[in-house]
Parts: structure tokens; sequence; C-alpha cells
């Protein structure tokens, strides 16, 4: 094995380890600050210049905060739970593409810490397990508050994920494969997926608000009925860890939808100047993390067997759809047509669930 690319994995492994532990900690800053500004309040402004520091102050404040376990609680998968969430969530963005080669010392450098034909199947695997470490944290409390969280988790991600799985298709179709930097190099060629797939992009960041458990999606910490859900008996550490896992899938899912249907790391220049593709990669990433933001601070939280239904009956559906529809156009060379057909059939099957719900309603008031 070759030394200097041992050290390489090494070098990019500690890079993505501290920019994801880093952008974490300054999300919650800015989720904070843009709420402020979005609700005409202040925000964080008290720890250091402009409330810079406060991520560095609420990080102290929890590391030293006491740490308590229930009694009766299954101690030893108590401890695992925040582990086994917060792992899927560091590794998964190993085969996210931050740029195209550079060179450096003579030495010709990848900008990705994995490169692998089965990106794509790398990630749904990977996101599939961390409902594992929310369940287990809900039923290890021995807490009935958050054993419903840890249910509702589970049955929320399990329903989400199918609608999702089906959202990464419509990219691996139009490049031909499940390689995440062959589908950024495609998208040079024709353009942006989300011009060609502006439904599966919409079916893909719904169902990663869903995902991670993000309003008005967050059901499984809805604290009117259920304290703090699955969290409910953590504190301390324990507690900062799910804290993390939520914030560090924000910005994983962010850099993967910017890499399936926003370009990735393409942008102007970045030809001659591949350095480039980080920052571009990263304004993408901050515009859609802005997004979830702003639909947390805008919409309510759903009913759960509404949730539930609009998973099943209306996600699940569209996103069929939307897979069959840029099968076709891609079979009859007729790019320009799925984008059309499926718009339309979006907004064909939203009327026919409207008037069912409305019909639904009307029935109930009736009796």
């Amino acid at each position: 094995m070759d030394f200097a690319l041992i050290l390489e994995w090494t070098i990019k492994s500690i890079i993505l380890l501290i920019a994801l532990l880093t952008g974490f900690a300054y999300l919650t800053f800015y989720e904070r600050k843009a709420l402020a500004r979005i609700q005409v309040r202040i925000g964080p402004n008290r720890a250091g210049p402009g409330g810079w520091l406060q991520p560095v102050a609420d990080g102290l404040k929890l590391i030293f905060k006491e740490e308590l376990i229930p009694a009766k609680a299954d101690k030893v998968i108590f401890i695992l739970a925040p582990i086994v969430t917060v792992v899927p969530a560091l590794i998964v963005m190993a085969v996210v593409p931050w740029g195209d080669t550079v060179t450096l010392m003579g030495r010709e450098i990848s900008l990705s810490l994995a490169n692998i034909n089965v990106g794509i199947l790398y990630i749904t695997a990977i996101t599939s397990i961390s409902v594992y470490g929310i369940v287990l944290a809900g039923w290890s409390s021995n807490n009935k508050y958050a054993m419903l969280g840890g249910i509702r988790s589970t049955a929320q991600m399990i329903s989400y994920e199918l609608a999702l799985g089906l959202g990464f298709i419509g990219p691996m179709l139009l490049a031909g494969s499940m390689n995440l930097l062959e589908i950024v190099k495609h998208q040079q060629q024709v353009g942006w997926y989300v011009l060609w797939q502006p439904v599966g992009a919409l079916i893909f960041w719904i169902a990663t608000l869903a995902e991670v458990n993000r309003a008005p999606f967050d059901m499984p910490e809805a604290e009117q009925e259920l304290t703090a859900g699955y969290h409910t008996e953590y504190s301390g550490l324990k507690f900062a860890l799910f804290f993390m896992a939520e914030y560090i899938k924000m910005i994983a899912v962010s850099a993967i939808a910017a890499t399936l249907f926003f370009g990735g790391y393409d942008g102007p220049f970045v030809g001659q100047l591949p350095w480039l593709g980080p920052i571009y990669l990263f304004l993408k990433v901050l515009i859609l993390l802005f997004g979830m933001i702003w639909v947390r601070a805008t919409l309510p939280r759903i009913r759960y067997d509404r949730l539930m239904a609009f998973g099943w009956k209306i996600m699940l559906p569209i996103a069929l759809v939307n897979v069959f529809i840029t099968a076709i156009g891609i079979q009859l060379n007729a790019l320009w047509l799925i984008p059309i057909l499926t718009i339309l059939s979006l907004f064909l099957m939203l009327s026919v669930a409207r008037n069912a719900i409305g019909k639904a309603g009307e029935r109930r008031y009736v009796e």
C-alpha cells in the first residue's frame, strides 16, 4: 500500500471531520440568526463580537453539564444509542465530491474522500442506519414519552425513505451511473438536473426534511405531546450527540442534494481554477440550509396521521410516476418531455388528492 495514499486519505478524513463538526456548531448559530431575522428579533449577540462565540459557549456548557442515566434504563444501549445516531451522519459525506482533481506538490489529488462506483447505494445504506440509534434511545430510556418518540421516528423515517430512494433514481438514470462524480460531470454537459428533474428535486428535498426530523416533520420530538421525544432522558454530552447528528445530517443531505440536482462543485471557472469547487459547493449548501431554516420558521408541525398519509398517499405515488416518466423520456431520447410531463402529473395528482381530502372532510362534517 502506498504510504502517500494513506497519508492523503488521513488528511482528507481529518479535514472532512473538522469541516462537519465546525459546520454543526455554526449551523446552530446560522439558524438562530436567520430565524431571528425572519421573526424580526435580534438573535444571539452576547458571546463574542456579534454573537460569533455563541457556539463555543454552548459547547462548553453541554460538556460540563451533569449527565444522568435513569435507574431502570438499559445502560449499555442508552450509552450506545447517541453514538449509533451520530456516526452515520459523519461518514455519509465520504462519497460526496468537493471538487475535481487538483495538483499539489507534483501529485494528482482528488477532492473527494472515496470515489466509488456505487456512491448512491452507499448513501442509502448509511442513512438507513441512523433510525436504529433513535429507536434504541427511546426503548432503552424506559420512558413512555421517549418510547413513543422512537416509534414515531421509526415509522416516519421508513415511510419517507421509500420516496427518498426513488428521488435518487432520476439523477442516476440521467447520468447512467451511481457514481456522484460522474453525476456532477454529466451535469456540466447537459445542465443542472433540477432543470430536468424539478419534481424529483422537490420530492428529494421534502423527504430529506422528514429523514432528519426537521420541521414540519419533527413529530418524534414534539415537545407539546412527548416532552422531548426520544431524547427526553438524555442530558449533557449525550444530548449534544443527538443534537450534533441532526445538524450534521442537515449539512450532509444539503450537500447530497446540491450534488445530485444543482451541479455539485460545478461553477464558473472551475475548469481553470479547481480550488473554486469546494467554495461553490459550500455556497449551494448554505442556500439549501437556509431553505430548511425558512421552512421551520413558517410552517406548523404536521399532525401525525396526516404526515404518514402524505408520505404514503402523495409522496410515494408522485415519486413512482416521476421515475416512470424519466425512464420513458430517456428511452425516447426526449429529455425535454421529462420536466413537462412530471410537473403536469404532479398538479394532476395533487388536485385528485385535494378533492379526495375535501370529500372525506365533508362526510365527517355531515356525520
